[in-house]
C-alpha cells in the first residue's frame, strides 16, 4: 500500500486481520508525481547516496521520504532509508496487489534545482513552488509507471484509490478541482489498463456518509467509524469467499485475545484458553502464511500451569 495517511488507516486494517501487507516503504506521500517516483526506486532497487541526503535544522532528511527517516547521524539515515528500498523491492516483485491513494493533485518542487519534493520537511515556503498538476500528466506518468510494474511483476493487480482526507490548508476550491483530477486520471487509467481498477474510497465519505460526524474534531480526516465504514465496503466487494471466512475466523481469536477475564484461573476461563489455542492450531495448519504468534503467546501466558 502507498500513498496519503487514509492509506495507512486503511493497511493497520489489513494489519489486524493477518494480511501480509507492507506499507509505504518511502513514509506517507501524498502527490501523484512522489508516489510513481517511488515505485520505479522500488523497481530499479534505488540505492541512496549522501548527495541525496540534505542538512535542515540539525537533521538530515531525503526530500523523497516522510520525516520518520530523518535523523542526526546522516550514516543512520541513509541506512534506514536503503533497507526500506530493498524490502520494498522485494516485496513488490512478489505482491498479488498495489492499492496506490492519491491524496492531491498539488505537487511542490525545489525552485532552484526543479527537483520534485515529496516532504517539504517544515523547509521554509520560498525553498518552493506549487504546482497544481494537469490531469493529463498524470495520466501519463501512471501509465508509464504500470508499464513498468506489468514487466517487473506480471501478476501484479493495481486498485487505485482517492483519499477522502480533505486538504484544506490548499484551499476549499482548490481541494476541489485537485480531487477532481484525481479522479479523472485514476478513472482514465483504469480504463486503459486491464489489471487496475477503481475503488470509491474518497465517494463512499463523501458521498455516501456526507456528514461532519464521520469526521475527526478537524474536520479534516475521517474518523475511526469512516474508516471502518470504508473497510467493510471494500471487504465486501473485493475479498472472495475463502477470505472472508479467514477473516471471520482471525477476528473470533483477535475479540477472544482483548477479552478481559474476571478469574484467570478458573475453569471456564481456562476451557476458554484451551479453545482458542486449539483454533489457533487449525488455521496455523490450514493456512500456515497467517501469522498469529502474537495471540498464541498471549494465550499461553493465560493458561494455567
Amino acid at each position: 500500500m502507498i500513498g496519503s495517511c487514509f492509506s495507512e488507516e486503511i493497511g493497520n486494517k489489513f494489519n489486524d486481520i493477518k494480511f501480509n501487507v507492507l506499507q509505504n516503504p518511502n513514509g506517507i506521500l501524498y502527490d501523484p508525481m512522489s508516489i510513481v517516483d517511488a515505485l520505479s526506486s522500488y523497481i530499479e532497487n534505488k540505492t541512496y547516496k549522501t548527495e541525496n541526503l540534505f542538512e535542515l535544522n540539525g537533521l538530515w532528511h531525503s526530500w523523497q521520504h516522510h520525516s520518520l527517516f530523518s535523523g542526526i547521524d546522516q550514516n543512520e539515515v541513509l541506512e534506514k532509508i536503503n533497507m526500506s528500498q530493498v524490502e520494498a523491492h522485494h516485496f513488490l516483485k512478489k505482491a498479488n496487489f498495489l492499492i496506490i491513494t492519491f491524496g492531491t493533485a498539488f505537487k511542490y518542487q525545489l525552485k532552484n534545482t526543479r527537483e520534485d519534493v515529496a516532504n517539504c520537511h517544515k523547509a521554509p515556503a520560498a525553498f518552493f513552488e506549487k504546482i497544481l498538476l494537469p490531469t493529463e500528466e498524470i495520466t501519463s506518468s501512471v501509465l508509464s509507471t504500470l508499464t513498468a510494474l506489468e514487466e517487473f511483476n506480471p501478476d501484479l493487480k493495481i486498485i487505485f484509490t482517492i483519499s477522502p482526507v480533505k486538504h484544506v490548508k490548499d484551499g476549499v476550491i482548490e481541494n476541489n478541482r485537485s480531487k477532481a483530477r484525481l479522479i479523472d486520471a485514476v478513472h482514465d487509467v483504469a480504463d486503459k489498463k486491464p489489471g487496475a481498477f477503481y475503488f470509491p474510497s474518497y465517494e463512499l465519505v463523501t458521498d455516501v456518509l456526507r456528514d461532519y460526524r464521520f469526521y475527526k474534531t478537524d474536520f479534516v480526516h475521517p474518523n475511526e467509524e469512516a474508516v471502518n465504514f470504508v473497510f467493510k465496503k471494500f471487504c465486501e466487494n473485493l475479498l472472495d469467499e475463502s477470505s472472508k471466512n479467514i477473516m471471520a475466523e482471525i477476528n473470533k481469536i483477535l475479540d477472544a485475545a482483548n477479552h478481559k477475564p474476571f478469574l484467570k484461573e478458573s475453569v471456564a476461563h481456562q476451557k476458554f484458553i484451551a479453545a482458542q489455542l486449539n483454533n489457533i492450531e487449525k488455521i496455523e495448519i490450514d493456512y500456515p502464511f497467517i501469522n498469529l504468534s502474537k495471540e498464541k503467546k498471549y494465550f499461553l501466558s493465560q493458561a494455567h500451569r
